[in-house]
């Protein structure tokens, strides 16, 4: 598998680790305002998507589509944004992000421009369904291991 020196998420998880296998991982990222926000990280370096052989593109749209699948059943969302940027970290990555219409920047992109303060305890519940044997990242991690 190669990987690079110099990218950060050769280098580390990328934030806190739910699930992996031999070619792929989903992390938590560290984000305050948005605690539902996950990754799904090739573990080869590889820059860009269309890069990947088809079967690898399938199996990546799989977990992309478990995660999303999972924070929908789980949090009732407003909307599922998903986003394969890599403009700053060109290591190919998704990000599947729950937003809430009362989040501190819906319907704006999360690095887009802040409009409101988040609703404090909307937030605090939700960071609150996250750990613990019954929680979000638990369930995310047996959503994955099902689909292998």
């Amino acid at each position: 598998m190669a990987t690079s020196p110099d990218c950060p998420l050769c280098r580390d998880a990328g934030g806190l680790l739910v699930w992996q296998d031999a070619d792929w991982r989903v992390i938590r990222a560290a984000e305050p305002d948005f605690p539902a926000f996950y990754r799904v990280v090739a573990q080869a370096h590889v820059a860009e998507f269309s890069q990947l052989p088809a079967p690898a593109r399938q199996r990546c749209m799989e977990l992309v589509c478990v995660v999303e699948r999972t924070l929908i059943e789980r949090l009732a969302p407003t909307k599922i944004n998903l986003a394969a940027l890599g403009n700053m970290v060109p290591h190919l990555h998704w990000h599947v992000i729950a937003r809430f219409d009362w989040d501190s920047h819906f319907p704006q992109a999360v690095w887009g421009p802040r409009q409101r303060d988040a609703d404090a305890g909307a937030l605090q519940r939700l960071r609150a369904s996250l750990d613990g044997l019954d929680g979000l990242d638990a369930a995310l991690a047996a959503a994955l291991c099902r689909v292998g």
